[in-house]
C-alpha cells in the first residue's frame, strides 16, 4: 500500500522519521499526489541530486511554497554561474569577518539571556535562550538596531511557516516577508548613503574584478542571512538542546567532556537538522528506481530522511554522539552547501557550552511539543524548561 507523506501534515511536523522511513524502503522515488511533488529520501539520490543543478533546479526557488521576489537574487534560488558569482561576493564580505571574533560575543549574549532566563521557575529555551543569543549576534554583524530584533524574530518564523489549512503560505505569512524585505532595504539604503562597519555594508561593498551585488541582491542576500540566522541557527541549536535533553547520558558526557561538544553538534545536524526539505525542479526527464520524473516536476530533496539512511550511517536511529558522520547533510550539499556553516557551528558550540556550565541538568516541562507549521523546515514551536532532574 502507498504510504501517505503530506507536506502539511501535523504528524509529519512532529515526527517525520518513521514516514522517512517507509518511504526509502518502499518508494524511494515517491510522488505526493496531496503536494504536488516528487520526494527523494535516500542518502544516495538525495546526494545526487543536490550536487546535479542541471538536472535539479533552483531557479524556481528553493522553498517547497516559495515566497514572492526571491527567485534569481538569492543564493538558494539561482544556479551556477549566476549562484557562483552570488556566492563568491558573498564569502568575500563573510570574508572580513574573523570567526574567532565571534566567540566572545557569543559568550556574553549566551551570559546575559541566561542570567535573565534563570530568574524563571520554568524558562523557555527557545524565547529566552537560543533565539537572544542567535539574532542578538547577527543584529550585532548586520548592524541592526537591537529594538527591532523581537519583532523581526516573530516575522521570521512567520515568513517560513505554512498554512495547513490553505496548504500554501497565507497572506500574513507573505507580508511578514515582504516587511522583512521593506526593513532591509531601508537599513541598505542607509549604508550606501552612510558605510559603516557592519555586514550589511561588506555586501554593499564586495567587490570582485569590479563586479558587485546589485541593490536587490544585497536586500535578498541580507535578508537570506537574516531567515537562516534567526530560524534556522536559533532552531538547530534548539534542537541540539533537545536532543542531549531526550539523551541524557550523551549530555552528562559532554558536561564532563567538553571535546565531545563538536561530535555531539555533527551528530545532531545529522540525527535532527532543522531543514528536513528543500525544493528543485527537473529540467530534463529522470528515470530513478522504476518512476519518470518529468522535465517542470517539482523535486523535493529529504535532507532529513538522507540523514537517516542505513545505507550511509549505521544505527542510523541511534544518537551516538562519538560516530563523527562524515558526509551528513545537516548544511545541505552540493553548491548550495550552506555558506554560514562554519559560523553556525561555532555558535552553537560557545553558547552550549556556557548553557550547560550553568545548567548541566533540565526537563522539559511538558509532555508534547507543539512544532512550527513548514512544509521545509522542523523546530519547536517553545521549549519550556525547569532545572535539574524531571
Amino acid at each position: 500500500m502507498k504510504p501517505v507523506f503530506d507536506l502539511y501534515s501535523g504528524q509529519i511536523d512532529a515526527d517525520p522519521f518513521p514516514s522517512y522511513a517507509a518511504l526509502r524502503e518502499e518508494h524511494p522515488c515517491y510522488w505526493s499526489d496531496d503536494n504536488g511533488l516528487w520526494i527523494l529520501s535516500r542518502f544516495e539520490d538525495v546526494f545526487a541530486a543536490a550536487q546535479d543543478w542541471r538536472t535539479f533546479s533552483s531557479t524556481s526557488g528553493n522553498l517547497i511554497d516559495e515566497l514572492p521576489g526571491r527567485t534569481g537574487a538569492t543564493l538558494g534560488t539561482t544556479d551556477p554561474p549566476r549562484h557562483d558569482r552570488l556566492r563568491a561576493l558573498a564569502a568575500a564580505a563573510f570574508a572580513r569577518k574573523n570567526m574567532a571574533a565571534l566567540i566572545e560575543p557569543t559568550r556574553e549574549l549566551a551570559r546575559s539571556a541566561l542570567a535573565v532566563a534563570l530568574e524563571k521557575p520554568v524558562f523557555d529555551y527557545i524565547t529566552d535562550f537560543s533565539s537572544k543569543v542567535t539574532v542578538g549576534l547577527l543584529f550585532q554583524l548586520l548592524g541592526l538596531p537591537e529594538s527591532d530584533a523581537a519583532e523581526i524574530r516573530r516575522k521570521v518564523v512567520l515568513s517560513i511557516s505554512t498554512d495547513k489549512e490553505k496548504r500554501g503560505r497565507n497572506d500574513e505569512q507573505i507580508a511578514a516577508f515582504a516587511d522583512i524585505s521593506r526593513f532591509i532595504t531601508e537599513e541598505v539604503e542607509s549604508r550606501r548613503a552612510a558605510p559603516r562597519d557592519d555586514l550589511i555594508t561588506a555586501l554593499a561593498t564586495a567587490e570582485i574584478d569590479g563586479d558587485r551585488l546589485s541593490d536587490r541582491e544585497v536586500v535578498l542576500t541580507t535578508a537570506t542571512f537574516v531567515m537562516a540566522g534567526v530560524e534556522s541557527l536559533s532552531s538547530f541549536m534548539s534542537m541540539f538542546a533537545l536532543n542531549l535533553h531526550d539523551y541524557p547520558d550523551a549530555r552528562r558526557r559532554v558536561v564532563a567532556n567538553a571535546e565531545l561538544m563538536p561530535l555531539a553538534i555533527e551528530e545532531s545536524l545529522r540525527f535532527n537538522t532543522s531543514a528536513q526539505r528543500f525544493k528543485r525542479v527537473a529540467t530534463r526527464d529522470v528515470e530513478l528506481h522504476g518512476k519518470t520524473i518529468k522535465a517542470g516536476d517539482r523535486v523535493a530533496l529529504a535532507y532529513g530522511s538522507a540523514n537517516r539512511d542505513w545505507r550511509k550511517f549505521r544505527n542510523p536511529d541511534v544518537y551516538d554522539i562519538e560516530r563523527r558522520p562524515q558526509g551528513h547533510m545537516g548544511f545541505g550539499a552540493g553548491p548550495h552547501f550552506c555558506l554560514g556553516s562554519n559560523m553556525g557551528r561555532l555558535v552553537t558550540q560557545e553558547a552550549m557550552r556556557v548553557f550547560l556550565d550553568a545548567v548541566p541538568e533540565y526537563h522539559l516541562t511538558i509532555e508534547k511539543l507543539a512544532w512550527t507549521p513548514s512544509s521545509n523546515f522542523r523546530s519547536p514551536v517553545a521549549m519550556p524548561f525547569e532545572i535539574g532532574h524531571a
